[in-house]
């Protein structure tokens, strides 16, 4: 198994390749390292494996890790076709997941375009190069967010979700068609992955734990949304990063080579519930601001998971009280430094 990570310098990105390197799977990451949120955190997650960033050009160029001779990383957009050709045809990978994209629900009401050009015409570069290049299973990122509005909870993968209420959803559900097509005219087994509120340590500064976190550290108000009337089905990263492993060995082999999978922990906790499993792990209480609904958010996300058990057993087992320990820590620490 040889394989492409894209996005390897995001959150779940950098999660996934230090445990594939555990693995000794040979790994080439990629990531356009954007300004969408602050680059020294993408930067310190490279680090951590390895990857210097003084080393890092903008010419596509792949570097070798300090810490691990089977990772290499190059600063490459998903976006630039010719580059990601040039990629595959060099390293001759297996194997691929992707998990570039442009995230976010309340940016894309702000930035359309930045999500229209890495969802939707960057996947189809990758799926481009999967087809030509004998890849023998593709994984994608996709999100909770494509059930939109639905009434029905637990949500399960036979759900319709043809209503998305924002554009980020809007190009997920995209993803998932665009995959779908690939299978069914080329033969590329393709398995895409509707991720569920990811948190842990070094999480992404724009979703609640990290905003909640440096609020209530600096005294500041933390933004209540719908008056703390929300549902979220957290899940801790490292249950994500052991269910996209486990996907990655069950290729998909029905006739349409296509598969979609909820993965989440189907255990959803009320919002003021999350904040205060935070101020106790902070040992700071938080003040609040409550307000109302955002648009483009929803109020519930609840995982059935059954689907992805049935497939490759599996069973998440961090604890919230755990996980945002775990959490809390990290934060603590990252910002000490």
């Amino acid at each position: 198994m040889k394989l492409l990570v894209t996005g390897a310098a995001g959150f779940i990105g950098y999660h996934l390749v230090k445990a594939l390197l555990k693995e000794n799977i040979e790994v080439v990451g990629i990531d356009n390292i954007n300004d969408y949120y602050d680059v020294n955190l993408k930067f310190s997650r490279l680090e951590q494996s390895g990857i210097d960033r003084n080393l890092l050009s903008n010419n596509n160029e792949l570097i070798v890790s300090k810490f691990h001779p089977n990772y290499q990383f190059a600063k490459t957009d998903i976006t630039d076709l010719v580059s990601l050709e040039n990629l595959f045809k060099d390293q001759k990978f297996t194997h691929v997941v992707n998990l570039a994209a442009q995230a976010g629900v309340r940016y894309s009401l702000i930035n359309p375009h930045a999500y229209v050009q890495t969802n939707i015409a960057g996947f189809v570069n990758i799926l481009e190069c999967c087809r030509y290049n004998n890849i023998k299973h593709f994984v994608y990122a996709s999100s909770s967010s494509v059930y939109g509005e639905n009434k029905k909870i637990p949500f399960s993968e036979d759900d319709r979700v043809d209503n998305p209420i924002s554009l980020y959803a809007a190009t997920k559900k995209s993803n998932e068609l665009m995959a779908f097509t690939y299978s069914h005219l080329y033969q590329l087994p393709t398995t895409g992955l509707r991720f569920f509120t990811v948190y842990g340590p070094w999480g992404r500064p724009d979703m609640a734990p990290f905003l909640f976190a440096d609020a209530i550290l600096k005294e500041k108000p933390i933004k209540v949304f719908n008056n703390g009337e929300m549902l979220r089905d957290f899940t801790y990263i490292d249950d994500i990063v052991e269910g996209i492993v486990k996907c990655l060995n069950v290729v998909p082999e029905q006739d349409q080579k296509a598969s979609v999978y909820n993965i989440g922990n189907s255990k959803p906790i009320n919002l003021m519930e999350f904040i205060s499993v935070l101020e106790n792990s902070l040992e700071k209480k938080a003040v609040k601001e409550f307000l109302p609904m955002q648009d483009g958010d929803v109020k519930v996300t609840y995982a059935d998971t059954t689907k992805l058990s049935n497939a490759t057993n599996y069973k998440p087992s961090v604890e919230l009280v755990d996980g945002v320990k775990e959490f809390s820590l990290w934060f603590k620490k990252y910002h000490n430094d």
